[in-house]
C-alpha cells in the first residue's frame, strides 16, 4: 500500500491500495501496449461475460473476445465455452492503438474444420437434433451438418427422420456438399451403402421373369417391388392382351403377389418397365394369323352403340359390326333389332393387325351358305380347342362315306 496522507496532530495515516494497483496496471498496460500487434498470441484472464462475448484481461488492458470468434460452430452463450477467472490463450485479431481497443479470437488458434472437409469424405458424427426435414449431426466440436430425410435410405420411404435415427446416435455419413461461406454441410447416410439401382444391370436382363409385390396403384399402372428399394411399373396397357382395362384396380390390388416380365431397364433414371400380358400368348396375333377377310364366324353381341354392335368372336377378341353392315334394310337404332347376348353369324370384311381392329358384317354373312363344319370348328375352338378343322372335315366325310364306297354304290 502507499501512504497518501499523514495527520501528525491527530496521529492518522491514510493508505491506498488503489494507487499502487493503478501504478502497477499502468506499468502492465505500457508493457502490453508495447508488445501488442495483430496476429500475436497472448495469455489472458476472463474478466467478464456478456451475451455478445467475453472481456479478457491481457495485463492492464482488456480485449473483447466476440462470441462469433469463440468457436467455428454455433454458440448460444459465451458461458458455454468460458467462465470468469479462466485463463485462456487468444490471438489478437485487430488492435486500435489510438482508441486502445483490442479484438481477440479463440477459434483462430485451431484449424478451420470447414476447410478440411471435402465432398465424398466419410465422417463419423453424433446426431444432436431431429427436425421434420432431417437430422443435424455434429461431426466436430461446433460443426454440424444436415442429413436431409431424402438422403437417409435408398430403399425406404422415410416419412420422418425418427424412423431411422435418434438424438444421440453415432452415425457414419458422407459429405455431399460444402458451403464454405454459409458454413453449411450437407451429409448423406444412404451413400455409405451401394445404390441398388447401380447394380440392377448386373442382376437383371430384359426378358427375365420376376415375382414381386404390388406396392402402389395409380391411374396409369401398378408399381411392383422387385427387390427392396427397386420398384417396377406395370403400365395399364401391359396388363392384358384382350381386356379393356379402365383402371389397374380392376386387375390388381395393393399387396398382390404378381409375376411379370422385364420389358425395359433404365438404371440412369431408376425406371423398370414390367409386363404381365407378355407372359401369355397374344391371342390377337394368333387370330390375325389364322383368320382373314371373307371368313364366316359365329359370335355373341356384347355391346350395342348408336353406330353398331361389338361382337365377341373368341374370348377377349371382339369385332365391330357397323350399323350399315347389320342388314340390307336401313337400321336407325341397332337396339331395336338386336340385343346383348344374341348369337349372330358374321363375315370378316376388314382386318387391321396394327390397330387390332376387326370389321364384321351380318348382312354379308347372310349371303353365304351355312357351313356346318366351320361352325363346329369354331365351337371346338371356344371349348377346349382340341379339335382341328381337319378332324371335323374327316368326320363329315366318314358320315357321307368314303369315295370308294360312293363309287361302289353307284355301280
Amino acid at each position: 500500500m502507499r501512504v497518501i496522507k499523514v495527520n501528525k496532530r491527530r496521529g492518522n495515516i491514510v493508505l491506498s491500495r488503489k494507487a499502487v494497483l493503478e501504478e502497477e496496471n499502468a506499468e502492465k498496460k505500457k508493457k502490453t501496449l508495447e508488445d501488442l500487434e495483430e496476429g500475436k498470441i497472448l495469455r489472458g484472464t476472463v474478466k467478464n461475460l456478456t451475451e455478445y462475448g467475453a472481456f479478457i484481461d491481457l495485463g492492464g488492458i482488456d480485449g473483447l473476445l466476440h462470441i462469433t470468434d469463440m468457436a467455428w460452430g454455433r454458440i448460444n452463450h459465451p458461458s458455454e465455452k468460458f467462465q470468469i477467472g479462466d485463463e485462456v490463450d487468444v490471438v489478437v485479431l485487430k488492435f486500435d492503438r489510438e482508441r486502445e481497443r483490442v479484438s481477440l479470437g479463440f477459434k483462430q488458434l485451431q484449424d478451420d474444420p470447414w476447410e478440411s472437409a471435402t465432398p465424398q469424405t466419410r465422417i463419423r458424427g453424433k446426431v444432436v437434433s431431429l427436425t421434420d426435414y432431417g437430422a443435424f449431426v455434429e461431426v466436430e466440436e461446433g460443426v454440424e451438418g444436415l442429413i436431409h430425410v431424402s438422403e437417409m435410405s435408398w430403399t425406404k420411404r422415410v416419412k420422418h427422420p425418427s424412423k431411422i435415427l435418434n438424438a444421440g446416435d453415432w452415425v457414419e455419413c458422407v459429405v455431399l456438399d460444402i458451403d464454405q461461406e454459409g458454413r453449411r454441410l450437407s451429409l448423406g447416410l444412404k451413400q455409405t451403402e451401394p445404390n441398388p439401382w447401380d447394380l440392377i444391370d448386373t442382376k437383371y436382363r430384359v426378358g427375365d421373369v420376376i415375382k414381386g409385390t404390388v406396392r402402389n396403384i395409380t391411374d396409369f399402372g401398378a408399381f411392383v417391388e422387385v427387390e427392396e428399394g427397386v420398384d417396377g411399373l406395370v403400365h395399364i396397357s401391359d396388363m392384358s392382351w384382350t381386356r379393356r382395362i379402365k383402371h389397374p384396380s380392376e386387375v390388381l390390388k395393393k399387396g398382390d403377389e404378381v409375376e411379370a416380365i422385364i420389358l425395359k431397364i433404365d438404371s440412369d433414371n431408376q425406371r423398370l418397365s414390367l409386363g404381365m400380358k407378355q407372359l401369355q400368348p397374344n391371342v390377337m396375333e394368333d387370330f390375325f394369323r389364322s383368320h382373314g377377310v371373307g371368313d364366316i364366324l359365329t359370335g355373341k353381341i356384347v355391346r350395342l352403340t348408336e353406330f353398331g354392335a361389338f361382337v365377341e368372336l373368341f374370348e377377349g377378341i371382339e369385332g365391330l359390326v357397323h350399323v350399315s353392315e347389320m342388314s340390307k334394310e336401313r337400321i336407325e337404332k341397332p337396339e331395336d333389332h338386336f340385343q346383348v347376348g344374341q348369337d349372330v353369324r358374321v363375315k370378316i370384311i376388314k382386318i387391321d393387325p396394327v390397330e387390332k381392329k376387326i370389321g364384321l358384317s351380318i348382312k354379308a354373312a347372310a349371303d353365304e351358305p351355312e357351313d356346318s363344319s366351320l361352325s363346329s370348328y369354331q365351337a371346338a375352338q371356344q371349348g377346349d380347342g382340341s379339335a382341328t378343322l381337319g378332324d371335323l372335315v374327316g368326320e363329315d366325310v366318314l358320315r357321307r362315306g368314303t369315295p370308294r364306297e360312293a363309287g361302289d354304290d353307284e355301280r
